[in-house]
């Protein structure tokens, strides 16, 4: 595996994997890598001949009051796995390659990004557009791969694709998840072994509120519900529990499509997010 920190290597490594022939799948990512990122990297490889990932800790999407100095970074141990599992070229800029002097330019992405995390991370989802825009300019990738764990980053993306005319296939890889329910995250290691037991809380609450939705129950009840099992399991607060359309993430009131539910919750130093699918009945 080829691992890459300048722009005019990478541009030269992609124009030979390109001559070598075959589809080019990007898995971008930022780094903290653990079996969700695996899972994106397998489903690539099935995709494409040659896979590429990055790392990159984008300080854009973070705002002053979050967690990008204590972000976990492991870049020895994320290069190894990568390279174990088949991935042809590392991208691994500095912050100085991706964002050179005199950077002035944001991309925004409206409507889908102004609720959930959009409303509770101002400015996060730009700094998301912005880097995402910029890697699929560096990488030229046939196919991106993205986890639905981060169901509505991968909604700003694909309107961001189409918008922007970007000739790629966006794939939407459904969340690894450990064997009690809670969702794969870099941001799990920031839980105590208590606060990971209560964490649990999340998954579970989403599947109480997905099967009452789907079976006819009130909407406003099951979220009430929900946002209430998560305090008495162990969470400070709750960001939002929320059912939305699953392709524009609109809020509904009730189930008539295929819908999303969506949980942010803060447990001790982690701000957790969760989401699964809720489908009206045949």
């Amino acid at each position: 595996m080829q691992t890459i920190r300048q722009l005019k290597p990478l541009r030269k490594a992609i124009a030979a994997l390109r001559a070598a022939g075959g589809k080019v799948a990007f898995v971008p990512t930022m780094g903290a890598l653990h079996a969700g990122h695996m899972a994106l990297v397998a489903e690539a490889k099935k995709r494409a001949e040659h896979v590429v990932a990055s790392v990159f800790v984008n300080p854009k999407q973070f705002a002053p009051t979050e967690d990008l100095a204590a972000y976990p970074r492991r870049a020895a141990k994320d290069s190894a796995m990568l390279s174990e599992a088949g991935v042809s070229l590392l991208w691994m800029p500095d912050v100085d390659v991706m964002y050179p002097a005199g950077h002035a330019t944001t991309v925004s992405v409206i409507g889908v990004s102004d609720g959930l995390d959009g409303a509770a991370r101002p400015g996060h989802f730009d700094g998301v557009a912005t880097v995402v825009a910029k890697l699929f300019n560096q990488v030229r990738p046939d196919i991106a791969l993205f986890g639905e764990k981060d169901f509505q980053q991968l909604a700003v993306i694909r309107r961001m694709v189409a918008d922007l005319d970007f000739n790629i296939e966006i794939v939407g890889v459904p969340t690894e998840r450990e064997e009690d329910g809670l969702a794969l995250s870099s941001r799990n290691v920031y839980l105590t072994e208590d606060e990971r037991q209560q964490a649990r809380a999340l998954p579970r609450a989403l599947g109480a509120a997905a099967a009452a939705i789907e079976s006819g129950g009130d909407v406003a009840e099951a979220l009430a519900k929900a946002e209430t099992a998560l305090i008495e399991g162990g969470f400070q607060s709750v960001d939002y529990v929320a059912l939305c359309d699953a392709a524009t993430l609109q809020p509904v009131t009730s189930l008539e499509q295929p819908a999303r539910l969506l949980a942010a919750a803060r447990i001790g130093a982690a701000r957790l997010i969760d989401n699964v699918p809720v489908t009206p009945r045949s």
